[in-house]
């Protein structure tokens, strides 16, 4: 479970980091290189919700958490994908792109909360 709680937090940071990003794309207008900011940081937030999805879903099944379910976990790695490259273009539509990291926050705080 201190891996999960690890992992819950290295998201949280990550998705505050892709907040960030973001506001800096739509101040300066200029979209990230792919190969040297928007693919690394896609990867590495791939590789971070994938060990997340096995432990949370692990997690799920042991525990049986009051509020969090296995479609809460999928969406939340679908969300996490799609601002992981969102994040770097300034025309990215700004209403979902914060809905989007405001429900990955959400979810995330729910499980560090039931942990």
């Amino acid at each position: 479970m201190s891996e999960l709680k690890t992992l819950t937090e290295e998201l949280l940071l990550l998705n505050k980091h892709l907040s960030d990003r973001y506001q800096l794309a739509r101040e300066t207008g200029e979209k990230g290189d792919f190969y040297k900011e928007v693919k690394p940081f896609a990867d590495k937030v791939k590789e971070v919700s994938d060990l997340w999805e096995i432990k949370a879903k692990e997690w799920i099944l042991e525990e049986q958490p009051k509020h969090i379910h296995f479609p809460q976990i999928i969406h939340t790695i679908e969300n996490l994908e799609l601002v992981s490259v969102q994040a770097f273009f300034p025309e990215t539509s700004y209403k979902r792109f914060v809905s989007y990291i405001q429900s990955i926050d959400y979810v995330l705080h729910s499980v560090l909360e039931e942990i």
